[in-house]
């Protein structure tokens, strides 16, 4: 029975010190792809860049960055709605998620894309950047009834 307890106490040290290794991993390619579609969108690849959010947001749903520049993407392409569906659901996510911006890529006058300069430490709240997304795809909404 002991020899059995030793076995357990082993094994859940050994996933316990594994698991913040694989989570820090995780963090980082999440943090790359944030950058690397960051980079695409600014590139024009926008597919590209709304694959790479896409992957962010299969891995942490609800990530404010990949949803807002994936606004950011919809207003590129003219799906003004759209827009305003990933910025809607960011905003909740946004306060208190501090970030870094490295740059900032102004698509079409309305929507503002960020490009996260460090994973770990941030020293700008985005719920602000959120809102005044939200305030800018709104406007443009209401300035053109026909817009999508």
């Amino acid at each position: 029975m002991n020899r059995l307890k030793v076995q357990i106490i082993a094994a859940l040290l050994v996933l316990s010190l594994g698991v913040p290794g694989a989570l820090a991993r995780n963090q980082a390619e999440e943090f790359q792809r944030t950058v690397q579609g960051y980079d695409m969108l600014e590139a024009g690849k926008l597919g590209q860049a709304q694959q790479l959010y896409e992957q962010v947001l299969r891995e942490d749903p609800g990530n404010p960055m990949a949803l807002n520049n994936l606004g950011a993407i919809m207003v590129k392409q003219r799906k003004y709605r759209e827009a305003l569906d990933y910025l809607e659901k960011a905003l909740p996510r946004a306060k208190d998620y501090q970030v870094r911006v490295n740059r900032v890529c102004d698509v079409e006058g309305i929507c503002l894309a960020f490009r996260p300069l460090e994973e770990e430490y941030g020293n700008q709240d985005l719920e602000p950047l959120i809102k005044l997304n939200l305030e800018m795809v709104r406007g443009k909404l209401q300035a053109s009834p026909k817009a999508k």
